[in-house]
């Protein structure tokens, strides 16, 4: 593993808390002359994708605050400016714009869906912004108009596939919502299943918030697989599950791998009817770590004990720590300097030790693969030997020729 310049955030956040550094005019640092900074964060808080995006709002935010406590940043307070993507990707672009134009932050964190980062990547590129992306997703991407804080396909989707088909056997259904994720994700997962000896057996889309499911989970009966892969988003995977058991099906008789359910969505769709199923992720909230037992007992103080985290509230969380550090050692908002700055920043995550590359703005990860239980959460059943170097396009794996065209 290549060597990083390691910045504990502890260590920086004190820093920050004590110095007071001036702010250099320049580009989207328009909060410089104030007495705050500004950054924006844009999700979904209303639509089909509300089912995951506000507690990431929720993450972003505490986070914010524990900083505010902490002194801020280069001894001004953050100041948040939540605005709503409303599960639209027109209006994620227009808010995007808004926050960087009007607003003046000078960093966003948001997004969930490629879609809604897709239609922001224009923005960010024109007018030089900077957005903490919180949520694993496709790769063949990357800018330097992005930090990537989820997974990239070989953290996440590639270790998952190659784990099931050793558990499970060769002959693979894919599932997935009507749009880039799920497409590009399914396009690397064939071409891993054929080099593995595999077969998918089926492939079916379905529009975005879609809730009917018997015709497709009579495809998947009819073809008989060993398993299926799940790339579905929002509250389809409701209606999917909940059909899967009213049809029969069990996480014994079909077992599933899901790569955008975690446990905030588990409660959407109800422990029972996921039981048993299988994640793949970086993070969960039983995730054993003193890190995390902090956060998660923070989390459920602030937002109530009924609440849960999950690997993209955890990323977004991370998103903040690795800015704030970032800004401490540019010693500006400047989005030239903190992205230069943000290479090799490195902090003690509630995931574990987790890293900026400075290559591709993509963070090193463990993987982790779990199973739901009874209760809503998630068991871990395998863990990478410690975090994986992003590999966004796939470079590493002779099979992947091509897919980044």
């Amino acid at each position: 593993m290549k060597k990083h310049f390691a910045v504990k955030a502890a260590a920086l956040l004190l820093a920050a808390s004590l110095a007071v550094v001036p702010l250099s005019g320049c580009g989207n640092s328009g909060a410089s002359s104030a007495s705050v900074i500004k950054v924006g964060i844009l999700h979904s808080l209303t639509g089909t994708m509300s089912i995951s995006e506000p507690s990431l709002k929720d993450a972003e935010m505490m986070a914010i605050d524990e900083i505010n406590a902490k002194g801020g940043v280069l001894g001004k307070k953050i100041e948040p400016v939540v605005a709503d993507g409303a599960s639209d990707w027109p209006t994620f672009k227009d808010q995007a714009q808004r926050l960087l134009q009007q607003d003046k932050v000078v960093t966003v964190f948001g997004c969930w869906t490629s879609a809604s980062r897709k239609a922001v990547l224009p923005v960010f590129e024109q007018y030089n912004g900077l957005l903490w992306y919180p949520v694993q997703y496709e790769g063949m991407e990357s800018s330097p108009n992005i930090i990537y804080t989820g997974a990239a396909p070989n953290q996440q989707i590639v270790p998952a596939v190659q784990w099931l088909m050793k558990k499970f056997g060769k002959k693979v259904f894919l599932v997935g919502s009507d749009y880039m994720f799920p497409r590009i994700a399914n396009a690397v997962i064939k071409k891993q299943v054929a080099a593995a000896g595999g077969t998918v057996v089926g492939e079916e889309y379905t529009p975005m918030g879609h809730t009917e499911y018997s015709t497709v989970l009579s495809k998947i009966k009819s073809a008989d697989p060993d398993f299926v892969f799940n790339t579905l988003n929002g509250d389809s995977n409701v209606a999917f599950f909940k059909q899967m058991k009213d049809a029969g099906f069990t996480a014994k008789t079909l077992p599933t791998c899901s790569v955008s359910v975690a446990e905030e969505e588990i409660k959407g769709i109800g422990a029972a009817n996921m039981a048993g199923q299988y994640v793949s992720w970086n993070y969960y909230e039983t995730t054993k770590n003193s890190v995390n037992q902090t956060f998660v007992a923070n989390y459920k103080k602030r937002y109530g004990q009924s609440r849960v985290t999950d690997d993209p509230i955890e990323a977004a969380y991370n998103a903040v720590y690795l800015w704030a550090s970032a800004v401490t050692k540019a010693g500006t908002t400047d989005v030239d300097q903190v992205r230069k700055a943000a290479g090799g920043i490195s902090i003690d995550s509630p995931e574990g030790k987790i890293t900026i590359d400075g290559e591709n703005h993509h963070v090193y990860k463990t993987v982790r693969i779990g199973q739901v239980n009874s209760a809503g959460l998630i068991d871990e059943v395998w863990k990478s030997d410690g975090p994986l170097k992003p590999d966004p396009y796939l470079k590493n794996y002779t099979w992947a020729a091509g897919l980044a065209g």
